[in-house]
């Protein structure tokens, strides 16, 4: 069992126990199993209380030879038989489920024998005659088919972008190049994807490997930034980094051959198991959460013919897929691997990894300016809205691919009312650099909208020959493309294509599940009620009022508190009266008579006028009186700042330059008589991923999907989710299985893809 799985085992346990299942715990994985005893313990609701936020995993993990043999799986038989055990939830990797699938597939020969050597009775052959095996996928390599994120990956990300924004400040300070070995020794997403998260010189992957002559591009290139007073190199290399030869690339290697023919102050660091250890990320929890209550459903519904699955995300919906499918796919990476076909190894590695490989080759391999052809259109990025994290690696994102796409790319500071004053300049390649890591807008944001401007705006367009626009931005920036393309019919300025790129904390946006900046936020609410419910261990029993940020939109405070273990997250969208906020107390009241020490209860700001977060401090604080004494903390702006996640970072890298890419089309397909002119309601898109895909939707058909007063979307995914909080936190609801947990073919599911993961 990988690091980071307290989530899904809490889950696990808990959905079990919702269900009326016995569950136990199998300590020291398979190892447990085979020695049985004091490792297999049954568990109860408390077993796995406050375990969220730790690292690692309470039940321990270890390698074991034993389970390789049928006599110690026969065993292992024995002593889940003797605790009337026939359902396995697994987690771990390829290697753990394919042990599991093979177990089961004896089970039967397995009860035979056992009931041949006298050690069970017939009517245990009987009673016992299946075993249903369900896997959840813990990996922190993110090497495993089927799924677009294993658990633990985001965790590891985090690690890794904490060291290099780190080293990023002293590098600065003496002009020096990093080289920076992550973990990977088969998969190189870690090294892929921090090298998006923060714009890598360089990057060496086992699934992609560097041209043949690969010495001589990296050193003219790391010599060209040093020459453009690029203070900083950073080379990331995955442990098992090859050439196209199949021979290992170390990164002792890549040292010496930058102090050799360069002279650069060169530094090795190699990151190690700092990737497994830490806090679990907010993704990490929410999604072993997700997958563990699957699994438990998955395991419930399971009948002898049914294949064993594993519990796999797509997108932002949780799927069952045939487990050994998705092991074959695994292992066939490998093997094309050792035949040097590396192209069908990025292939089959899913198109979330090749979107990333695509995107980062895009962002970094500069042509020279002679090669690049012009197009001679002038295309405008900006930020409007109130601050995001993320919001500076899509302008980043946006200019380097449009630089690369031939257009002059001019940016607008401080949104509508910058654009109205003209306060705009040309940007080059050399102008984003250092961007991705970096909070808040540097273009500066303002809510202005542009209806009091339209004047200034169609003079400011013609006077920079403006040909397309694209707009970073929250519920304003969506506003403002509306409220342009009603203006078209007087300003024939407005005529060209326009796309917009969600990124608000709030999350709510209509035509987006995700919105730049939302994950840094979630990450920012997780971490302080960590820091929150850690600062009364020790104390008598105590509840914490937390308000979060999202205006009426309840995404913050529903997966804040999925996330940190609230026991209840009051928002706009589920409606509540005074019996409901008694029920609630009540129900803590009696769980803090037991043996758990600490409540959260997670409050929207907007959720209710009356129901302030005083009022509910108040109501709880009298009503517990001594059972718990209560505490209260408004999060505030701090949900808007920092340095943006891993998450943020990529996602927002991908979709503007998908955005991008877009606008060249738009701009390509619309040029007549040496002009853009586009009227369609095509033409003023927002871009946004929904369900399990990224999609190009205009703006004035998303008009319906609003609630305008409230400025949320009329329907959100993420509702659905709401029950497993409080399934998690022992309150006796229904929960509706979701239609989309039935068993799919994993060509299917890959064919659909994911191109934001």
């Amino acid at each position: 069992m990988p690091q980071r799985m307290n989530a899904a085992v809490r889950a696990v346990v808990r959905m079990g126990i919702y269900v009326g299942a016995k569950m136990f715990f199998v300590h020291e994985g398979y190892q447990g199993m085979v020695d049985g005893g004091s490792n297999i313990v049954q568990v109860s609701w408390e077993s796995v209380s406050s375990i969220l936020q730790r690292g690692g995993t309470v039940i321990g993990s270890a390698r074991c030879s034993a389970f390789r043999n049928r006599e110690g799986r026969l065993k292992a038989a024995a002593n889940l038989l003797e605790k009337g055990i026939t359902n396995l939830c697994v987690i771990g990797g390829d290697g753990s489920l394919t042990g599991a699938n093979l177990f089961r597939e004896e089970w039967s020969g397995l009860l035979d024998e056992l009931a041949k050597n006298g050690k069970i009775s017939k009517d245990d052959v009987k009673n016992y005659s299946h075993l249903n095996i369900v896997g959840l996928v813990g990996s922190i390599d993110n090497d495993f088919c089927g799924t677009d994120m294993t658990i633990g990956t985001d965790s590891a990300l985090h690690r890794i972008i904490e060291v290099v924004d780190a080293i990023m400040t002293t590098a600065l300070s003496h002009q020096r190049t990093f080289v920076l070995e992550v973990m990977g020794r088969h998969c190189g997403y870690l090294a892929l994807a921090s090298a998006l998260a923060c714009g890598a010189d360089w990057v060496f992957i086992p699934e992609s490997p560097p041209e043949d002559d690969w010495e001589k591009h990296m050193v003219e290139k790391l010599s060209e930034n040093r020459a453009h007073k690029k203070r900083l190199n950073i080379i990331i290399v995955a442990e098992g980094a090859i050439d196209a030869q199949n021979q290992p690339i170390t990164s002792e290697k890549i040292k010496n051959l930058v102090v050799d023919e360069l002279g650069f102050d060169t530094r090795v660091t190699i990151l190690g198991h700092v990737q497994r250890g830490g806090t679990p990320s907010a993704f990490d929890r929410i999604l072993a959460s997700r997958t563990g209550v699957e699994a438990v459903l998955a395991l419930l519904e399971a009948k002898p013919e049914t294949p064993a699955c594993v519990v796999s995300l797509s997108g932002n919906h949780i799927v069952r897929l045939p487990l050994m499918e998705c092991v074959k796919m695994t292992q066939a990476v490998q093997k094309a691997m050792d035949k040097k076909d590396f192209k069908k190894a990025v292939k089959l590695r899913g198109r979330s990894f090749e979107n990333n490989l695509q995107t980062y080759k895009l962002l970094s391999q500069k042509e020279t300016t002679a090669e690049i052809p012009k197009s001679n259109f002038n295309v405008a990025v900006m930020n409007v809205g109130a601050p995001a994290a993320g919001m500076n690696a899509a302008i980043r994102s946006a200019v380097r691919v449009g630089i690369t796409e031939g257009h002059k790319m001019l940016v607008v500071n401080n949104g509508f009312e910058g654009l109205s004053k003209g306060e705009i300049k040309e940007f080059h390649w050399t102008c984003v650099r250092g961007w991705t890591g970096q909070g808040g807008s540097i273009l500066g944001t303002k809510r202005t909208l542009p209806a009091m401007y339209l004047e200034q705006i169609a003079e400011q367009i013609r006077t920079y020959k403006i040909n397309g626009l694209l707009v970073v931005g929250g519920f304003e920036a969506y506003l403002g493309l509306l409220e342009l393309s009603a203006a078209r019919e007087k300003y024939k300025e407005f005529c060209i294509p326009m796309i917009m790129v969600p990124a608000t904390v709030s999350n709510n946006i209509p035509g987006s599940d995700f919105s730049i900046g939302a994950d840094t936020a979630l990450n920012t609410i997780t971490d302080t009620c960590d820091r929150i419910k850690q600062s009364a261990s020790g104390t008598k029993r105590r509840v914490f009022i937390i308000e979060t940020m999202g205006g009426y939109c309840g995404y913050l405070a529903s997966m804040g508190g999925l996330s940190a273990g609230a026991d209840v997250a009051y928002i706009f969208e589920e409606k509540f009266d005074i019996r409901e906020l008694q029920a609630n107390v009540r129900h803590l009241t009696e769980k803090m008579k037991t043996n758990i020490q600490r409540g959260l209860v997670l409050r929207n700001e907007n959720c209710n006028e009356n129901y302030t977060t005083d009022f509910i401090y108040q109501l709880y604080s009298e009503e517990g009186k001594g059972v718990f004494d209560c505490r209260k903390n408004v999060l505030g702006h701090m949900q808007q700042g920092g340095a943006p996640s891993p998450f943020d970072r990529n996602f927002a890298t991908k979709i503007s330059a998908k955005a991008m890419q877009w606008l060249t089309k738009k701009l390509q397909d619309n040029f007549q008589d040496g002009k853009v002119f586009v009227n369609d309601d095509d033409s003023v898109c927002l871009l946004g991923m929904r369900t399990r895909t990224l999609l190009f939707q205009p703006v004035v058909e998303l008009k319906k999907e609003t609630d305008f007063e409230h400025r949320i979307p009329k329907e959100q995914w993420w509702l659905k989710l709401r029950p497993l909080m409080k399934i998690l936190a022992k309150y006796k609801i229904s929960y509706q299985v979701p239609s989309s947990a039935k068993l799919e073919n994993i060509e299917c599911r890959t064919r659909e893809g994911n191109e934001a993961s």
